[in-house]
């Protein structure tokens, strides 16, 4: 008996522990739980999942079909973040939320109640939005603001807002297609882009289609050519990103096009539009944020008629800031007046500051057609040009040659490997032993006495490849270090990384030799290179460069000593003041220069005839009131001079600058 009423006891236990389990499970969610979830699902955009928590026994549950539309009719145009739900009030299974967010156009913030039974949410309209009725629609209205210009130091314009001229067609009064041919070799397009064009639906008889967009310049050449002659074709004017200088500054100021699919799924949240443009390289890039400013925008809710019933939320636009550079565009255009016809990289520094007083690349490219759209005839020539005019050559290194030997020297004197006054001898070629076989290095100069004065003034390859195994792999490798070779250099725009060795290489005595007149495995960007050198006017400190205004900052201090910092520039300075220097040709008598020259050769073996040369110089004002440093590289020099063809060249834009 007791064992049977034991078991019916158990049993009733077991039956009640179940009880506990089932509603534990089944009835775990409070009603502020299930307001949470529901609203958790609206971040993610699962419209589905948000529909399946609805009580469908509601007088009024629209089908899920309508539920997702209407979702992503609001939600993908205002594009929401930032949303916040705050439970107030909860009585009677009636709970009162607050729910906030952050839109195009700004904060919006409403409250609803919402019904909740048997954790299923009772649908009422606001559940979509506030005020939301089957009739009524929700509107986004976006304002652009203007975008910031960028400009030189002195406030000319680099880029700014300005007109172009969009050619197109009024079909009512075109000759059929008749004309199409000679309209699309006028424009340099296509009949099939045309075609395309004219059978867009919404074209009626009186309407212009614009079918290619061109500069003044362009406009002014097609009239006279007669292409207005064409029945149908007409010119309207259009506001557009313009840049002045055009291939003169077009590797820093970059250009913006318009925007993407890619562009605007990578930038959802930013306010971006069909209509919207982008920068796409150089400074139009890297600032894009502040030049580009905030988008305005208005949340409104409409009725069937398009009426603004209310407006939800509104926020202003802001126009972008502008950016003032360091660049002088006359020393820029002068700079690439010179060099228009060669491959090569000009930098301009105010030593004492750091400031980029010019940048050039050369052969360049047109911004301003990047803006108003390439034919693929264009885009195809400039790709394939061997030439290479989209490769800014300031951003790439370059074997330097002999513009590496002052800084060889300058680490020989720190460390004392160097003796200034010492005479090595003269030797017009030189190995450290046998062991080096057949291998020599050269020189075209072997002064005498061989002391690192004539050394530098002018240019013996052995003096510096002797020097440089006398101060040592460590010493060498220990300033290239100090003197942040090797690292990323710390400018506005990228640049690559300079190199004084490869990755996992050996290190022998003949690459250390080498090395020690600029050969070897060094690789130097012109900026930095340029950088470099302004240490020997500034007692061994370097200033960081950058181009658009702002605070002067050191970025490397006191890697030489003042000492050996002089020693350098008087060296330097006689390479032009010596009637035999290699840099005379830009003597001046009333200012003192200092500058370097250096031919790199670009060869595969000592024995190599067929290889190329490139040529390099930097000058620096010493004593001025105008501080300036000028480091030029030119491809492709052999037969043409060597670096005299760079010093030659930059005369005029020096003495242009100096003569202000």
């Amino acid at each position: 008996m007791n064992k049977k009423r034991n078991i019916i006891i158990g049993s009733i236990i077991c039956v009640l522990l179940m009880t506990v389990v089932f509603f534990v499970f089944n009835h775990g969610k409070s009603n502020e739980q299930v307001v949470t979830e529901y609203f958790e699902l609206l971040k993610k955009k699962d419209y589905k999942q948000m529909y399946q928590m609805l009580d469908q026994k509601t007088v009024y549950t629209p089908t899920q079909k309508y539920f997702i539309e209407k979702h992503k009719e609001i939600y993908d145009v205002i594009n929401p973040s930032n949303i916040q739900v705050k439970v107030i009030d909860e009585k009677d299974n009636m709970v009162q939320y607050q729910i906030s967010m952050d839109t195009v156009a700004g904060k919006v913030k409403y409250k609803n109640k919402i019904e909740i039974k048997n954790e299923q949410i009772k649908f009422n309209k606001q559940l979509i939005f506030d005020e939301f009725s089957d009739k009524n629609k929700v509107k986004v209205i976006t304002t652009q603001p203007y975008r910031g210009y960028i400009l030189d130091r002195n406030g000319k314009y680099l880029a700014k807002q300005g007109n172009a001229y969009s050619f197109g067609l009024v079909r009512g009064k075109l000759n059929g297609e008749n004309d199409y041919a000679q309209i699309a070799k006028y424009l340099e397009t296509d009949v099939e882009t045309i075609q395309k064009k004219m059978s867009a639906s919404w074209i009626k008889d009186d309407s212009f289609v614009p079918i290619k967009n061109v500069s003044e310049q362009v406009k002014n050449q097609l009239i006279q050519q007669g292409i207005l002659n064409i029945k149908g074709v007409k010119i309207n004017t259009i506001s557009t990103r313009v840049y002045p200088y055009d291939k003169i500054t077009s590797h820093i100021i970059g250009y913006v096009q318009n925007v993407n699919s890619e562009d605007l799924k990578k930038h959802k949240s930013e306010g971006y539009t069909s209509s919207s443009v982008i920068g796409r390289s150089g400074i139009e890039a890297t600032y894009e944020k502040q030049l580009r400013g905030e988008v305005g925008g208005k949340i409104v809710i409409v009725d069937e008629n398009n009426n603004i019933i209310k407006t939800v939320a509104q926020k202003e636009a802001k126009d972008g800031k502008d950016i003032r550079l360091t660049i002088d565009i006359n020393l820029q255009q002068s700079l690439y007046n010179e060099y228009q016809n060669d491959k090569s990289a000009s930098v301009a520094l105010n030593p004492q500051t750091g400031e980029v007083l010019a940048l050039v690349s050369t052969p360049s490219y047109s911004n301003n057609d990047f803006v108003l759209g390439l034919s693929t005839d264009k885009w195809n020539a400039l790709n394939n040009d061997s030439n290479q005019p989209m490769m800014s050559r300031y951003k790439q290194t370059y074997t330097p040659g002999s513009t590496m030997k002052p800084i060889t020297a300058a680490i020989g004197l720190e460390t004392k490997t160097i003796d200034p006054d010492k005479d090595l001898g003269a030797k017009d070629k030189w190995q450290k032993d046998s062991s080096w076989g057949s291998y020599y290095v050269t020189t075209l100069h072997a002064p005498s006495p061989n002391n690192l004065k004539n050394a530098i003034t002018y240019s013996d390859n052995v003096y510096f490849a002797r020097s440089a195994l006398n101060t040592g792999k460590d010493n060498l490798f220990k300033y290239y270090k100090n003197l942040k070779i090797g690292e990323k250099i710390p400018f506005e725009l990228v640049l690559n990384r300079s190199q004084y060795i490869n990755k996992n290489q050996k290190v022998s005595d003949q690459l250390i030799a080498d090395s020690g007149y600029g050969q070897g495995q060094i690789l130097m960007n012109p900026l930095q290179l340029a950088s470099i050198y302004s240490a020997f006017v500034n007692n061994g400190s370097i200033y960081q460069p950058h181009i658009v205004q702002g605070k002067t900052r050191t970025w490397i201090k006191n890697v030489f000593s003042k000492e050996t910092s002089q020693t350098i520039k008087e060296d330097l300075i006689n390479v032009i003041a010596d009637e035999k220097g290699t840099g005379h040709a830009i003597y001046h008598d009333s200012i003192a220069l200092a500058g370097k020259t250096g031919t790199a050769e670009i060869k595969q073996s000592q024995s190599d005839a067929t290889g190329t040369e490139l040529g390099w110089f930097t000058v620096m004002t010493t004593d001025s009131k105008q501080p300036l440093l000028i480091t030029t590289m030119v491809e492709d020099v052999k037969d043409r001079g060597g670096s005299g063809y760079v010093v030659e060249h930059t005369k005029t834009p020096l003495d242009l600058y100096l003569s202000k």
